[in-house]
């Protein structure tokens, strides 16, 4: 009996760490009749980004402003006015006093009122839900756990919810989440295959399923769950994983709708999670305004206390204890010494108060109220295309925007447009450039004898032996992405084809700018990608329609720095294309024009464009059987899913055959060069992190003005040890010191930093300081915050700002004295 005890208690509290570390969700909140069930608690859909209540606003108002040092001071001083007999007014102080209290209280309270309104606006919206066999048009706040959510093009998404079904045959959907973290382009989600048939409200309403999933947490990127269908016979079991999850905050795009289940509710989304008020920053005006306020307080008390002293001195001698026109009363003759000496110390404390002009407070309050004003109404912030203007989230750094010494700025999207354009391409160690719609060999022209036969032409008939691995890596290109076609394109029977055969310009959506530009460029000269039928994607080679059946996406990660998909061709071959950076892509080739192609990656790099690798292996119908088992395993495991899934992810991606590279081109934001030689005139140092490879983002500073030509260029890359990287740095000192007359800029890769950031933080520090201007590649998001941090912390307490318009910048904004987010083209 006593074994049986034991084990029922532990049994129970096995669940329950199970369920404190995991939830399950019964969707349309079909509970189980029967069997043991314990009902979870869960969290209501309203968002409150408001401080205060009107019931909690005056006390809860006050303490906050009473934590202050010189409002606690002046209300203090204004009781002692009250409580003694003072030589001054208890007017004189309680008058500012009230004034700067009833300010700053009306100030926080319209701002408040203004979160209370949105919160209003955002919990009030009309959604719809999937209840009692139709669509209930219901409020935002009142969305439970598991509620099936209709959401139509263009619409938020109202809570984060598993996809379950879109309009399309696939169930595939694009969103935009642009104000979650400030990426403008367009992520693909797709539904678990049992769910993605039910596009009715009829079917959904008859889904009998459960989600098991992890508690909430603010990683945008990570989800981890599982979802189990029952059907007629069988329980099926499916993994799920980020590209199942809709953020609350983000919209649907280029799906006309989707239905999708509610996991994450009001204050548990990841939005929310993420936005959830941190440490408030102060300036530093007004922290040097508390040291110096102490510093006065520790002088009023020493002046009240010598003064109550030579008093005391003074009124030693009888004639002066009681001179002839201030006589004593007789309460006062008969009161304590020490109460009386408690009493004048007070009075000299009222007397010499002014020496902290309460004034002085008010005009500061009121300065940085109306400044953030200005900075909206500033013409020069604002910008035309997309009707914005600068936003102030806080007035309260206003100053810090004088006082700015160091700039760190992001490169790809604040530096450069990111909208890219395909320059040139490396395939089987040739280089080709775009002319004309053709993709002509470097040294042809399009004039050339020998032109048409070195080049792809669109509309021509397929092409001769000699140029099939031109043909090969063009495939891959329109094969390895998640790109998408515009929903409108794609609802004729003819697809995207006229009837009298010619071809209607495809808009294409995708997550990556560089994938767009490149699928783009392929349907120019001749490979045209015309969008997903089912599992299946379509592609028109040289005029030739052709069909890949899509097998399994082996999703970009910036571990792997790639990305991979497995296809069946129309003859049965089981092919995977993949392409990433040269660094993950080159080692893992067993063949191909290698050391070639690295070259031409060099070249790209070194004229500012962005590369890509591209790669492709045959499998074996043994090897693709063991493929397949793997990947099942690692997507279906609760456990350590993505250490699993990165496993399986390399031992597919081996002994690949290089095809070639690919060069895109990143365009500079207007007057950028201006802008950093403003900043440089002004003495602000610019440093410029990003994730970029060293040769494109040396060039890209080069263009920007970022590096100028007469700069001595020194560099700490590549390093692995300890002990390398320190000699390196002692050079580079050494080398500073010596030639103290030339302007320095200095370029770190994010191994090097993390090795100098180990043991050799001080050294790596000087370097840094003494050179013009830093840039910082192959960086990690936390490495950009920890460099902010790092020289926000030296001794010199330098005031920084830090510019990003994405994620991975997030971190780096946070961390800086002022953070800017370049959100303007977060609608486009």
């Amino acid at each position: 009996m006593i074994l049986n005890l034991f084990l029922s208690f532990g049994v129970l509290a096995v669940l329950r760490w199970y369920h404190l570390d995991t939830r399950t969700i019964y969707i349309a909140n079909r509970f189980p009749q029967h069997g043991h069930y314990v009902p979870q608690k869960f969290a209501d859909n309203r968002i409150i980004s408001s401080k205060y209540t009107v019931w909690n606003f005056v006390p809860k108002n006050l303490f906050e402003q009473f934590r202050r040092v010189a409002n606690f001071y002046f209300l203090i001083i204004f009781l002692v006015q009250l409580m003694i007999d003072t030589p001054t007014s208890p007017i004189t102080s309680g008058l500012p006093l009230f004034f700067v209290i009833t300010v700053t209280a009306i100030k926080q309270g319209y701002e408040d009122w203004l979160r209370h309104k949105a919160d209003n606006e955002v919990n009030g919206a009309p959604v719809y839900v999937v209840r009692s066999g139709g669509l209930v048009k219901t409020r935002s706040k009142n969305i439970r756990v598991g509620d099936i959510v209709r959401v139509a093009k263009d619409e938020t998404f109202p809570a984060d919810l598993v996809l379950l079904s879109s309009d399309r045959v696939d169930g595939s959907c694009h969103v935009t989440t642009a104000s979650l973290d400030g990426e403008t382009n367009l992520k693909t989600h797709v539904a678990v295959p049992e769910t993605a048939v039910l596009q009715s409200v009829a079917n959904l309403d008859k889904l009998v399923a459960v989600i098991e999933c992890q508690q909430p947490e603010a990683d945008l990127y990570r989800f981890v769950g599982r979802i189990t269908v029952s059907q007629q016979t069988e329980e099926i079991v499916r993994p799920l994983g980020p590209e199942s999850l809709l953020l609350r905050g983000a919209r649907l795009k280029n799906t006309k709708e989707i239905f999708g289940v509610a996991v994450y509710t009001g204050m548990e989304t990841k939005m929310a999670l993420n936005y959830k008020s941190k440490s408030q920053k102060r300036s530093a005006v007004e922290k040097s305004m508390n040291s110096f306020l102490i510093i006065y307080l520790i002088i009023l008390l020493f002046e009240a206390i010598l003064s109550t002293i030579l008093k005391y001195a003074w009124q030693a001698e009888e004639k002066w204890d009681e001179p002839w026109y201030n006589g004593k009363t007789e309460h006062e003759r008969n009161s304590s010494k020490i109460l009386r000496f408690i009493s004048d110390f007070l009075a000299f404390l009222v007397l010499y108060n002014f020496i902290i002009p309460i004034s002085l407070y008010v005009t500061v309050e009121m300065q940085k109220f109306l400044g953030s004003f200005f900075i909206g109404w500033d013409l020069d912030l604002y910008h035309k295309e997309t009707n914005q203007r600068a936003q102030v989230n806080t007035s309260d750094l206003n100053e810090e925007l004088g006082q700015v010494e160091y700039v760190f700025t992001d490169k790809t999207g604040t530096l450069t447009e990111n909208e890219m354009q395909f320059r040139e391409c490396s395939i089987n160690g040739v280089k080709y450039q775009e002319v004309n719609g053709k993709l002509t060999p470097e040294g042809f022209s399009e004039d050339s004898p020998d032109g048409n036969r070195h080049s792809l032409v669109r509309h021509t008939p397929p092409p001769p032996l000699g140029i099939l691995e031109e043909e090969l890596f063009l495939k891959a290109v329109c094969l390895c992405h998640t790109v998408q076609i515009n929903a409108d394109q794609t609802d004729g029977a003819d697809g995207p084809w006229h009837a009298n055969g010619i071809a209607s310009p495809l808009e294409y959506y995708a997550s990556s700018p560089d994938e767009k530009a490149l699928v783009e460029a392929a349907s120019r000269v001749g490979v045209v990608f015309t969008g997903t039928s089912g599992d299946s994607m379509e592609v028109k080679s040289l005029g030739k329609p052709e069909r890949y059946k899509l097998l399994h996406v082996l999703e970009f990660d910036p571990n792997r720095r790639r990305m991979s998909v497995i296809v069946e061709s129309p003859s049965g071959e089981k092919l995977l294309f993949t392409k990433g950076a040269e660094s993950s892509i080159l080692p893992r080739s067993k063949s191909g024009e290698i050391d070639k192609t690295r070259i031409h990656v060099d070249e790209f790099a070194l004229k500012g464009l962005r590369t890509l690798c591209i790669a492709y292996r045959r499998f074996t119908p043994e090897e693709y059987q063991e493929i397949g088992k793997r990947l099942h395993e690692a997507r279906t495991a609760l456990q350590q899913r993505e250490e699993r899934l990165a496993d399986v992810f390399n031992f597919i991606e081996r002994d690949l055959e290089l095809l070639g590279a690919t060069g895109v081109e990143d365009k500079l934001q207007e007057k950028v060069q201006e802008t950093i030689e403003a900043l440089r005139l002004a003495g602000i140092k610019v440093w410029v992190l990003t994730g970029d490879k060293h040769e494109t983002a040396v060039s890209v500073s080069l263009s920007c003005g970022h590096f100028h030509r007469t700069m001595n260029i020194l560099e700490l890359v590549q390093h692995k040890s300890d002990s390398t990287c320190a000699e390196q740095l002692m050079q580079l000192a050494k080398r500073i010191k010596e030639d103290h007359v030339i302007q320095h800029g200095l370029v770190v890769d994010g191994t090097s930093l993390s090795l100098a950031l180990r043991e050799h933080e001080k050294l790596f520090m000087e370097v840094c300081k003494n050179c013009s201007a830093v840039l910082c590649c192959r960086m990690a998001p936390l490495q950009k915050a920890k460099v902010v941090r790092l020289l926000k912390t030296s001794p010199e307490k330098p005031i920084t700002l830090a510019i990003g318009d994405g994620a991975n910048d997030v971190s780096m904004i946070q961390e800086a004295h002022v953070g800017i987010g370049n959100f303007l083209l977060s609608e486009r």
